[in-house]
């Protein structure tokens, strides 16, 4: 595949060993955005009617579903957890360990009211991406979880700035810098990004 565009900001390179993983013979950037648009729109609709995600999100195997469905025929590692270090996230021996306690952080925060469901969601969101426990397409899919916690309570999604975050622009600007508020404890930001208060 040519790089014909570079990444954007906090975008996670892959490594050679996973590139190759690619499924479909794709030959620039653009083409491969566009093949995942397409993968992630089947799965935003798979999993607004799944039984097993709605009873069950906030489990490291429902994660995993959640991911290979999103990306099942574009990579081959779909799913799977990285075996390599990245720019972000957790040492690959620890994934396994950081998403069953985030796991277990999620589930008790919503089911003992800690925080509302909005900042339970944008909490997860930003520790899921922390633990970064997939090669590529961690923030796609950590989005997607946070919207799916509103989703299955209250039939609706994030704005996350109105905006495509997989392009370069003031829009991913402003998210990475929520991020790093977020980094600091401090969720305001992100909230505020993600529920359209910029």
């Amino acid at each position: 595949m040519n790089d014909d565009t570079k990444l954007p900001e906090g975008a996670t390179p892959l490594d050679p060993d996973e590139a190759d993983g690619l499924i479909p013979g794709l030959i620039t950037r653009g083409e491969l955005n566009s093949f995942e648009q397409r993968n992630i729109a089947n799965a935003v609709s798979w999993s607004r009617s799944s039984k097993r995600l709605r009873r069950s999100l906030l489990q490291i195997d429902s994660l995993k579903l959640l991911h290979k469905k999103m990306f099942d025929e574009t990579w081959e590692w779909a799913g799977k957890f990285r075996l390599t270090g990245k720019n972000i996230g957790v040492e690959p021996a620890q994934i396994l360990t950081q998403l069953h306690n985030l796991c277990a952080d999620g589930n008790y925060w919503i089911e003992n009211k800690i925080f509302s469901l909005e900042e339970c969601a944008i909490r997860f969101h930003h520790r899921l991406v922390s633990v970064h426990p997939f090669p590529n397409g961690n923030g796609r899919h950590s989005r997607l979880v946070a919207d799916l916690l509103l989703y299955y309570s209250e039939n609706r999604f994030f704005s996350w700035g109105g905006e495509s975050l997989d392009v370069e622009g003031r829009t991913r600007q402003l998210y990475i810098r929520a991020l790093q508020h977020a980094d600091q404890g401090n969720y305001e930001p992100l909230m505020n990004f993600a529920v359209g208060n910029k």
